[in-house]
């Protein structure tokens, strides 16, 4: 490690680089949130980097003279300085010019001046806020390369296997004219040739990948992990603990889609565990589940989707007690029978076939409610999985031994520096200041956005908006436009194609189910009369281009079925259309009958229907406005809750384990 990652004080040295965590009290937080809120409305824009582009495009005219050899040949004494004397402005200015020259030759894409920003952002770890279409992919090969000459292990952080193997292929050109080393990590790659691609001088990966390594390389240091410790036992050690590690710290990341990964995802704890013995548990799930479903709603429980829970009413405990009472044994304790009780009633009426998961092959696969891909080796933690298996007759697998357990929180705040792109991020970025120290920055777009928004509709009933929905694909179909339709579930979906189907109108579905084809169906979602349903997945990090003639029509539609829990995540499908100077539009159709809206306005409907509209049409648009608003706040307000309270019962958990003397 050289000088150039300006470490500071609390950084782990020696041989596995990283932060010590970063520990707030209450009033830290507080004061952090306030304090990002501030920050963001002071430097949230692109600062003044004028002079930064000059030097720059001074270096770019210089090097645009000079042959392929030539370049190559002043790369040692760059890597050199770099290495040296860290990063200095002049010294990057040249590094961002030299990249920029490499891509036109090499990718026959040129750097524009935003992207230059934009990497000027992320290489100071900052967040970079760029809208959709304008060319992240490359924007992070600037930072990247810049620090990996100075000597910095750069991992790039992605949201799943595709992107990771195209995004370094495509940018491997680059990297192999400047004498660096790329590696990937995906799915299924054994132990060396993990360690092979952290060996490399920029490696790509998705979030999962790297906390997983990550957390075996922990369980791999175990007690005794000093760096002094470590640096004296490979000394003399025949099978050294650091020969056998995976990555070489923590240093610097770049993440991609940062608000899905650093906040969305964050909600949940990743976790190492074995998979136990099933042999006793298979009739105990069974029994709960044929228990919980003679169980009434209302009488004997109470569903709480808001807070996405079940509670036991007294009566539905004694009745519980009286309908386990012919099992014996564990169903004999109050305590462990009402937790069974719950947790098969949250299998049965919380969890939905199609929407939470897919069973696939005879197995649960858990569908990731942000992206709408498959996490084909998640689980549900504390029976919950094993409770959905025996509510779809699967086999049950055996509950998980924990061994080791992080949040992406704790895990990212352990960098020495991180920086990420996405689309949406101001929304959060009081969020990114609290947790991480991230500030954002929102780089401005290279052409204008013509991107128009058409009036929101909000219906009473789900039925009254689909067939609103298959009205306006019929009507944008006429006029030739290509159409995407985003829809909540897998099940959303192909109840769209249905209508769809019945309708003559001929469309591709975009699912869990073709995840596989997502790359290719997404790229021809502009070509003129093409109707594309998707999920959540909805092509993030793929471009759109619109075929010939598809500009003159308004370009590519896009249209909302759902609401998210996240303005971000519904600006993000917005952002699939008017794509680097590009017309198009969009447009929101939903119901009352909408996820977003269970626990708010379900007693209520009857009474909107009698008082603002007639059936058949759409609520005023400033009543639909003022509701869409209050039930995505409150939404907003509940996920981040839950985040806050994850961090902190993750800090609570490590204190305790480091007190038992164990591994995270």
């Amino acid at each position: 490690m050289s000088s150039t990652t300006a470490l500071r004080p609390g950084v782990a040295l020696g041989p596995y680089p990283q932060r010590e965590d970063l520990r707030d009290s209450w009033l830290d937080r507080a004061a952090a949130g306030v304090g990002g809120f501030i920050r963001q409305r002071a430097y949230g824009r692109t600062p003044g980097q004028g002079e930064f582009l000059e030097r720059v495009n001074a270096e770019g005219l210089r090097l645009a003279g000079l042959t392929d050899a030539e370049l190559r040949a002043g790369v040692p004494e760059l890597r050199r300085r770099l290495y040296s004397e860290g990063l200095r402005e002049s010294l990057v200015a040249h590094s961002f010019a030299l990249v920029r020259e490499i891509s036109e030759r090499r990718l026959g894409m040129r750097p524009f001046d935003v992207q230059l920003l934009g990497g000027r952002v992320m290489l100071d770890g900052k967040i970079a806020e760029m809208e959709t279409g304008e060319g992240k992919t490359l924007t992070a090969t600037l930072p990247a390369c810049t620090a990996a000459m100075a000597g910095i292990p750069v991992h790039i952080v992605t949201v799943n296997d595709f992107l990771v193997m195209r995004d370094a292929e495509w940018m491997k050109p680059v990297y192999r004219f400047l004498g660096l080393t790329v590696g990937t990590i995906t799915e299924g790659m054994e132990p060396a040739a993990r360690r092979a691609a952290y060996a490399c001088d920029i490696t790509y990966g998705t979030n999962k990948q790297l906390v997983f390594d990550y957390l075996k390389d922990r369980l791999m240091l175990g007690r005794g992990a000093g760096p002094m410790h470590l640096q004296i036992e490979g000394l003399h050690a025949e099978h050294a603990r650091t020969d056998r590690l995976l990555l070489r710290g923590l240093c610097f990341v770049i993440v991609d889609e940062a608000d899905s990964v650093l906040v969305d995802e964050a909600r949940t704890p990743l976790i190492i565990s074995n998979r136990g013995d099933s042999s006793q548990e298979e009739q105990l799930y069974a029994e709960a589940i044929g228990v919980a479903r003679r169980l009434d709603s209302g009488s004997d429980f109470m569903i709480r989707p808001r807070e996405h829970d079940v509670e036991l009413t007294a009566a539905g405990k004694r009745r519980a007690a009286a309908l386990a009472e012919p099992y014996g044994g564990v169903w004999m304790g109050p305590r462990r029978r009402e937790e069974l009780i719950r947790r098969a009633l949250s299998a049965l009426y919380l969890f939905q076939r199609d929407k939470q998961y897919l069973v696939r092959g005879g197995k649960v696969q858990i569908v990731d409610e942000y992206t709408g891909r498959i996490m084909a080796d998640r689980s549900w933690e504390r029976g919950l999985h094993q409770m959905i298996e025996a509510k779809e007759g699967c086999a049950i697998t055996g509950q998980q031994e924990t061994l080791a357990r992080i949040s992406y929180q704790r895990f990212f705040r352990r960098y020495l520096r991180v920086a990420g792109m996405t689309g949406t991020a101001r929304e959060v970025a009081r969020e990114m200041w609290a947790v991480y120290r991230l500030p954002v920055v929102t780089i401005p777009t290279n052409r204008p956005v013509r991107r128009r928004a058409l009036a929101e509709q909000v219906y009473v009933t789900a039925d009254e908006k689909w067939t609103a929905v298959v009205a306006r694909l019929r009507e944008l179909h006429a006029q030739g436009r290509p159409v995407l339709i985003g829809t909540a579930s897998v099940a959303a979906s192909e109840h769209l194609s249905g209508m769809l189907e019945a309708a003559g109108l001929y469309h591709q579905v975009l699912n869990a189910r073709q995840d596989q084809e997502e790359a290719e169906v997404v790229a021809r979602a502009g070509e003129a009369g093409r109707i594309t349903v998707a999920t959540n997945m909805a092509g993030r990090g793929t471009d759109i281009r619109l075929a010939p003639g598809v500009a003159d029509i308004g370009g590519l539609h896009v249209l909302s079925t759902v609401r998210h829990d996240s303005r971000r995540i519904d600006r993000q499908l917005f952002g699939r259309c008017g794509r680097q100077g590009d017309p198009g539009s969009y447009q929101v159709i939903i119901s009352l009958e909408d996820e977003i809206f269970h626990g708010f306005f379900k007693d209520r409907i009857a009474a909107m229907r009698r008082l603002f509209t007639r059936e058949g049409e759409p609520l005023p648009a400033w009543l639909g406005d003022r509701l869409v608003g209050f039930a995505q706040n409150a939404a907003e307000r509940h996920h981040g809750r839950i985040r806050r309270d994850l961090l902190r019962a993750d800090d609570q958990l490590s204190d305790l384990l480091a007190f038992a003397g164990r591994s995270e």
